[in-house]
Order: structure tokens, then sequence, then C-alpha cells
């Protein structure tokens, strides 16, 4: 009955080519626990029916995978993106280029997760180099395998709450639910398909560059927000609390009065670069996320 599954679900795949990745890995995901949910349960209520004949009746059921392929594209029609714009995208001219992205709220949420990335890397790193750190340690103990499997299932976990964070802030589709696992493979089927997956060893990649490059978005990110905002702030910080420009260690250095509207206008400018640096940041984050936490054809 696997088989029959397996040639079901590559059927599903081949009818949703074109679409999304990670709308073809939910839908391939929700295909599979049922089919095998079902298929379980049918064999349990009424133990004498054949196995064929009852998943035949469940795929009856389920629908076709032409159907349950235009069904999944329908539902990601009708179910926009957190953050995404709806519509055939629209060439701006240069300058409306350049402050719409004062109105994108796409922007807002890549701003937040560039200076929240430095804490999700910290966590993610420090999650992925003591699971493994232990799992090395272990595995030679009877506690190592059911150590190993938890934490990596602990891993795809993380992944799957990454990805509704990107998808909720950054606005890239990623999967919506956790990959499933049959049952019927047993305890140590299952710890090998775990093991045996791409996408488990993918999740823990991420985790662990999510460090260096968190460390990387956070510095970029604060550093052009105080330059903007202090620039901004330069004729407070002159006339109202005496701050140089420039402090050596003999000497103050105060710009002429002549030169704040200019120094203003500078920092408004580069608060507006910093907008477009974080969306742009955000834009390939996304697109980098989706190649590790979203599976592959």
């Amino acid at each position: 009955m696997n088989e029959a599954i397996d040639d079901y679900l590559a059927r599903l795949k081949a009818a949703l080519a074109g679409a999304d990745r990670a709308t073809i890995q939910d839908a391939l995901s929700d295909a599979e626990e049922h089919l095998s949910t079902a298929l379980e349960q049918a064999l349990e209520t009424e133990p004498g029916i054949a196995a064929d004949a009852a998943l035949g009746t469940i795929i009856e059921t389920y629908g076709a995978p032409a159907e349950v392929a235009a069904a999944y594209k329908e539902m990601e029609n009708m179910t926009p993106i957190a953050l995404a714009i709806p519509g055939p995208r629209i060439v701006k001219p240069r300058k409306h280029r350049f402050f719409g992205v004062l109105g994108d709220i796409r922007t807002y949420g890549s701003l937040l997760y560039m200076l929240l990335s430095l804490a999700t890397g910290i966590f993610y790193f420090t999650w992925a180099a003591t699971g493994l750190s232990f799992s090395a340690g272990f595995i030679v103990l009877i506690i190592g395998l059911p150590f190993v499997t938890a934490f990596l299932l602990s891993a795809r976990g993380i992944a799957l709450i990454e990805g509704r964070i990107i998808e909720g802030v950054l606005g890239e589709r990623m999967p919506r639910h956790i990959a499933f696992f049959r049952k019927d493979l047993g305890w140590w089927g299952g710890f090998k398909a775990l093991i045996g997956d791409s996408s488990t060893w993918s999740a823990i990649l991420y985790m662990i560059l999510q460090l260096p490059l968190g460390i990387i978005y956070f510095t970029i990110t604060i550093t052009l927000i105080s330059l903007s905002l202090g620039l901004i702030a330069m004729p407070i910080l002159h006339y109202v609390f005496n701050f140089p420009f420039v402090q050596t260690n003999h000497h103050a250095y105060y710009l002429p009065g002549w030169s704040m509207p200019i120094v203003v206008m500078a920092g408004f400018f580069l608060a507006i670069v910093t907008l477009h640096v974080a969306r742009g940041l955000g834009h390939m984050h996304a697109r980098y996320a989706k190649k590790l936490l979203v599976k592959g054809d």
C-alpha cells in the first residue's frame, strides 16, 4: 500500500507543477497524512476488507490528483500571503519607487526582522550546537537514539516556526505545517526516515547560519538607523546638549549653522536608504530561507 500511496503522491506532485514549492510540500504532506491515517482506520474498523479496495475508496473520497491540485491552487489564490500586495506589479517612476518604500508595509516587516535576527540567531545557533554536541555524546548510550530523535524533531519544529515568522513578516509563502511521518514505519523506520530526510539537515544548517547572518543584519540595520537619527537630531544635539559633530582628545568640532538644514536632509535621505536596505535584505533572506526550509524537487 505504501507503493500505491507513493504513486498517488507522485501524480499529485506532477499535477501541482508550477505551483509554489511550499504549496506543493503542504499538499503532499496533507495527502500522505490523510491517506495513511484513513487507511489505518479502515483496516482497524473492518479487518476483513482488502487494503487495495479500502485505499481505492479513500482516494475516491479524497479526490483524484488533478482535482486536489486544482483545489490547492484555487485555495492559494483565495488566501493571500501576509504583507503580499495583490494584483499585477506596477512599474513606477524612479522617484516614486524611491519614496514609495515609506508606504510599503513589507519594508517595516523586513526592518523588524532585521532587528530581531540577532536574538533569533543566538537562540537557533545555541539550540543546534547544543543538540548536535549532546547527540554526539549520547549516541553510544541507551538514551542516545531517543535524544537524537527528539533533537531532530525539535529542529524541524523550529524550522516550521521560523517559516511562519518569515511568511508573516517578510511575505514569502512558507510551509504551514510540519511534514508528515507515517506510523506504519515503526520507531526504527521513522528514525531512519528522519535521519535520511535532507530537509532535517538543511533546517539544522539554517539554524547554525542564522547567527552570523543575524549579526550582519543587526549590525547593518542598527548602524544605518543610528547614523540617520543622529543626522536628523544634529541641531538639537548641537544647540541644546552642546554635543559636537566630532570629538577628539584635544578638540571638539561643531558644524556651522548654515549646514544644519543640509545635515537634516541628509539624515532623512539616509533613513529612506535604510528602509530600502532593510527591504532588500528581507527579500534576499526570504528567498534564501525558502531554499533551505522547503523541500526541493
